[in-house]
């Protein structure tokens, strides 16, 4: 009893360091959007996206030391969703979310393309046929040397955005609220407080879920993939409520962007990421959701707040579906 309300507490103080952390961070990420003069959209894509991944990053690389690569897959994979689902649904249900025409030109295609460049490296198309509740038998790898062109593919992108920025850039007028240090401390304090958050909320869900008699497989399924993308989440809500839907919807697409180019290719590095039927079954639903989300967002340029309620219960659903697997 003693240790469960321990873990009560220290999953309370979590969200309570998640909320104020991304406070921080979206209002550090916006004054320098705004001092460098470029838009909050590349802030997000870029410095926003990068950092509020870090939990993945840690997780992935983890366990790909540890020699459990498929878990690096899998937590890609569930946090993509998670981003694309739920982030962007909830962000819609609190307000009709814009959508800006250079994420539905560039980088919403860049996602889903990295996406197809998955399934196709990992041969998990072909593996759909084969596929069968609870199959684990792996019928591919993502190896070290395959790792290596998203890493290239992740790069020359990030280069494509800072060229784009700089050839945007405006003058922006400095003053004391909006000097470069004290937005480089709100990015470093938020983030801190976001990644220490996050941990503090997926260790005390961990436990409280052991406790409730939860499998290590669905504690997996749905509280590492969730918890590690509550950054995203956190950070793309509040920046909506504080109308920053660039940097918002920058963050998850950024987010999915660099957790599909440059974490898996890292685990791939560090250890060949075996991959399994299930886990190609997951990938192209990843794809179809992508495909899904990019109709919503190209029809009416918005995501509206209908679509949102949809996209939430369709996670809903594929968490129920991955369970019942």
């Amino acid at each position: 009893m003693t240790m469960m309300l321990l873990n009560i507490l220290i999953l309370a103080a979590g969200f309570a360091g998640l909320i104020k952390g991304a406070d921080l961070f979206v209002d550090g990420s916006s004054a320098l959007a705004k001092r460098m003069g470029v838009s909050e959209l590349v802030i997000g894509l870029t410095i926003v996206a990068l950092g509020t991944s870090a939990p993945e990053l840690a997780v992935s690389t983890s366990a790909a030391i540890q020699g459990s690569n498929e878990i690096a897959l899998s937590n890609v994979i569930g946090s993509n969703t998670f981003n694309l689902l739920c982030i962007l649904g909830v962000c819609a249900m609190i307000h009709p979310l814009p959508v800006e025409p250079e994420i539905l030109k560039r980088d919403f295609p860049h996602s889903i393309l990295a996406t197809i460049l998955l399934i196709l490296t990992t041969n998990s198309a072909a593996a759909i046929g084969t596929t069968v509740f609870g199959m684990a038998d792996t019928i591919g790898t993502v190896s070290r040397f395959t790792g290596i062109y998203p890493l290239i593919l992740f790069f020359a992108y990030l280069a494509h955005l800072i060229v784009g920025a700089k050839k945007g850039q405006t003058p922006a007028a400095a003053s004391p609220e909006t000097s470069l240090w004290r937005c480089l401390l709100l990015i470093a304090l938020g983030l801190a407080l976001i990644i220490a958050g996050g941990e503090a909320v997926v260790y005390s869900a961990k436990e409280i879920a052991r406790a409730a008699g939860m499998s290590e497989t669905l504690i997996g399924l749905t509280i590492v993939a969730a918890g590690t993308s509550l950054p995203e989440l956190v950070t793309s809500v509040v920046a909506a409520r504080k109308g920053e839907t660039g940097l918002a919807v920058g963050n998850v697409i950024g987010s999915n962007i660099f957790n599909l180019l440059f974490i898996l290719s890292i685990s791939a590095l560090i250890h060949p990421v075996a991959v399994n039927a299930a886990s190609a079954y997951d990938l192209c639903l990843l794809l179809a959701y992508s495909l899904l989300t990019f109709f919503f967002s190209f029809s009416a340029r918005k995501l509206q707040t209908g679509e949102g309620i949809l996209m939430v219960l369709l996670y809903i659903a594929s968490v129920i579906f991955a369970i019942v697997r």
